[in-house]
């Protein structure tokens, strides 16, 4: 299913001061938001449908916490099916606790929660041991989902986090796609093993391959060399294959198991469906030749979701010692 893609744009506050910060010559004069108390944002107060979502102009503004933090000034933000997931709570009990550790002692409330993952915007306030941004700097960035989102105006992360902004790209094209390229090439090259070097003799399996990340794994792929199989629905083809996808599966048109176990096996299969897909997709790899499967569709959040976080950690544990087995 094709990624779900809202472009926001939040028109700043006035800024209570400006300044100009000299490090190696002169910097553009730039607002700074240390005097605002409060600032606008898509806010959810319990998790549930769309209609949970509310705006609000009274979100305190993120500050300046540690010598590594950068404030960004919000352009332009993206949301992903992510979002809309973690808007019905999907991941809740794990990400709280990354969020607050302490959460599982005490009455520890997420809530008011920014969603949004993907941003471009604008520095306008560093730490003090900031060494690769400052203020004026344009820059993207894939916000980590147990941080308050971008759906706000104002932002704080650390300087490791954030990168420049390609000049050739406006914020509202850069804000669409941090989070879903960096899963991309973290699942074929962190987790999948695949690179430039080593993709031209590997045949590669994407399900669901219409969405934001199926079509950047496309593009990576097909510039790596490799052959690339997917599966999207009959509406979706003309643009997998306007990306170089070899062989497209219209999972409309039959059982897409069949289907996939007509053609050769695979080397490296990533699946952005989940569910009963690994069923079958497991069968598809190479056998005894390191062929892996990789999966977007953790069973770990899903699992201490329904069952607790003992329970639904250990049940996941099981589940994936099971498919290692395999």
């Amino acid at each position: 299913m094709a990624s779900v893609r809202l472009l926001c744009l939040f028109n700043g506050k006035a800024a209570g001061c400006s300044r100009t910060l000299a490090r190696t010559g002169c910097r553009n004069v730039y607002s700074s938001p240390s005097r605002l108390q409060s600032m606008s944002a898509w806010v959810i107060d319990q998790y549930g449908s769309s209609g949970v979502l509310r705006h609000t102009e009274e979100i305190t503004i993120p500050t300046i916490n540690f010598a590594h933090d950068v404030m960004i000034k919000v352009s332009a933000a993206s949301l992903n099916p992510l979002d809309v997931n973690m808007r019905g709570g999907y991941g809740a009990a794990l990400l709280n606790i990354r969020r607050d550790p302490l959460s599982v002692l005490n009455s520890f409330s997420e809530f008011p929660l920014i969603l949004g993952r993907d941003l471009s915007g604008v520095v306008v306030d560093c730490g003090s041991g900031v060494t690769h941004f400052a203020p004026g700097d344009e820059v993207w960035a894939a916000i980590p989902p147990w941080k308050q989102g971008s759906l706000a105006e104002y932002v704080t992360l650390t300087e490791y986090e954030v990168s420049y902004k390609p000049k050739s790209l406006s914020h509202i094209e850069a804000a669409s796609i941090p989070y879903v390229a960096n899963t991309a090439f973290s699942s074929l090259v962190n987790t999948g093993g695949l690179c430039r070097e080593n993709s031209s003799n590997k045949r590669v399996l994407i399900t669901g391959a219409s969405g934001g990340v199926g079509t950047f794994s496309i593009q990576l792929l097909k510039a790596w060399g490799a052959h690339v199989t997917v599966t999207c629905s009959q509406n979706a083809e003309g643009l997998v294959r306007g990306l170089g996808a070899d062989e497209v599966v219209d999972y409309t048109s039959g059982d897409v198991a069949e289907q996939l176990e007509m053609m050769q096996r695979f080397d490296v299969i990533l699946d952005n469906v989940g569910g009963d897909t690994e069923e079958w997709a497991m069968g598809l790899l190479k056998p005894w030749s390191g062929a892996k499967y990789v999966t977007l569709v953790s069973p770990l959040l899903l699992k201490t979701d329904s069952m607790g976080l003992l329970d639904g950690t250990l049940n996941a544990g099981l589940t994936l010692h099971n498919k290692a087995f395999q």
